[in-house]
């Protein structure tokens, strides 16, 4: 079984005096991963820019590289495409304890983008936290699998925070929405990739799309209105990478659909650049994810 969906996303800027010599990296485009499939799909802005390269990072998201010479009042980048996701099959948890899992990575000499040894260290946007350590502590048992300990992780971040999207910005701190216990995915996310590291769990982050319109009698998931986040973690060399929303405390699914994997927000920010400008300036955003 498998879904299809149309999406689009457009990031609109309104910068307040011209802005002028942009320089900008997209990650926009939707991965084709086992699983997903891009079925079609464009990565554009309005004005066009006066020179573009479409490339690859590191952790093998598809990256867009423009340039704007030119003087900008307002400028748009701009996703539409066709994703078909395969509804995932439900196994059995065949991770071992949680505790094993140092073992697992003493024997993996891999570096590779998917290696988890670049994963469980402290990330740009993730320092350690000795609050969310022992958080992460007290919630996991020693009996419990390296999924089972995520899983439990997920849930009580999910029933210990509120989703605010007045609470945080972009540039909020895991500690402070820790602190908190208020904001987006971006927040949640955050706490809980430095609450798996800090009891040697390797985590990354996902930016990607979640399904707009929910299937009849289902309610809407958190986070539909704009990019959403959730984790990815490595549960030993056996059972491998699970991804997990701990915003609506969920295992990623057919409704999710992957643009970006990284450390944390700052390896997949759709929007990354510089430009010449002086004044404010206002950011919108707009995401539809509709089943075909």
């Amino acid at each position: 079984m498998s879904q299809t969906y149309d999406i689009s996303l457009k990031i609109t800027y309104e910068y307040a005096s011209p802005a002028g010599a942009s320089r900008t990296l997209l990650r926009m485009l939707p991965r084709d991963l086992p699983g997903q499939q891009l079925i079609s799909g464009r990565v554009s802005a309005s004005p066009a820019p006066n020179w573009r390269r479409d490339g690859m990072d590191f952790f093998g998201n598809p990256t867009c590289e423009m340039a704007h010479d030119m003087r900008l009042s307002e400028i748009t980048f701009a996703f539409a495409g066709r994703v078909r996701r395969a509804r995932p099959i439900a196994g059995l948890d065949l991770s071992g304890s949680w505790q094993a899992l140092a073992q697992d990575l003493a024997a993996l000499r891999s570096i590779a983008p998917e290696s988890p040894h670049h994963f469980l260290g402290p990330s740009p946007r993730l320092p350690a936290a000795p609050e969310i350590a022992a958080f992460a502590r007290e919630t996991v048992t020693e009996a419990m699998s390296a999924q089972a300990a995520v899983e439990a992780i997920s849930a009580r971040l999910h029933a210990d925070f509120a989703f605010d999207p007045e609470a945080t910005e972009v540039t909020t701190t895991a500690i402070e929405a820790f602190r908190a216990r208020r904001g987006v995915c971006q927040d949640i996310s955050h706490v809980m990739i430095t609450a798996l590291r800090a009891v040697g769990i390797p985590a990354g982050y996902v930016s990607g799309f979640l399904r707009t319109l929910p299937p009849e009698g289902q309610p809407r998931l958190e986070g539909a209105d704009a990019m959403h986040a959730w984790v990815r973690a490595w549960c030993g060399a056996e059972t491998g990478w699970i991804e997990i929303d701990p915003t609506n405390d969920m295992l990623a699914g057919a409704d999710h659909v992957t643009v970006a994997y990284g450390r944390d927000y700052s390896d997949v920010a759709p929007t990354r650049g510089s430009l010449r400008s002086e004044g404010s300036h206002v950011t919108t955003h707009q995401v539809d994810v509709v089943p075909v």
